[in-house]
């Protein structure tokens, strides 16, 4: 039986800030995140810190940040595991984000690949990164005339990622070596 959306219930992002744990609001649906793994961990940091090192050389006017709130409207609310955004301010990510990161789990693989995908792609993120620990893995999409395209499948390749005036370059290879 498919219960009719009106039935669903449906929150928004003043309800979000009240809850305690780790959340995501998905048009209107909340979304439990478990906590990650110690390799999930690993990955995100090594990503952040190459990224970061990459972009204090080629792009002062952006920055990488993990696991943080990207507010898309009232009623979603993503946490990507990393982001590259250019121009935000304060405590919340209130710009589209120009690259996200998600490091793919068997409890995230449906939202990660599917549900999310949508919106970032939706939201105008420039390029998503599926990233896969166990497989030494990595997928990523660029944003062309509105819709991602698969650019590459890549495991321990270097690659450039580029927008805006702006570069950063990320030797895979270095994000397994944990």
């Amino acid at each position: 039986m498919t219960l009719p959306k009106e039935l669903l219930p449906s929150y928004t992002y003043e309800d979000y800030k009240t809850w305690e744990g780790r959340w995501e609001l998905i048009e209107g649906i909340p979304f439990a995140l478990a906590s990650p793994t110690f390799l999930h961990q690993r990955v995100v940091a090594r990503l952040i810190r190459f990224i970061d090192e990459s972009l204090e050389e080629n792009c002062k006017g952006c920055t990488v940040v993990p696991d943080t709130d990207y507010i898309v409207d009232e009623q979603t609310v993503l946490r990507p595991d990393v982001a590259v955004v250019c121009g935000n301010s304060g405590d919340r990510i209130v710009v589209t984000p120009k690259v996200v990161f998600e490091v793919v789990s068997k409890g995230t693989a449906k939202n990660d690949e599917i549900l999310k995908k949508r919106i970032y792609e939706r939201e105008g993120v420039e390029y998503y990164v599926l990233v896969y620990p166990p497989f030494k893995k990595v997928k990523i999409y660029h944003l062309k005339g509105g819709r991602f395209e698969k650019l590459k499948d890549l495991s321990e390749e270097v690659f450039t990622f580029s927008f805006e005036g702006c570069q950063f370059t990320l030797d895979f290879k270095k994000i397994w070596e944990v």
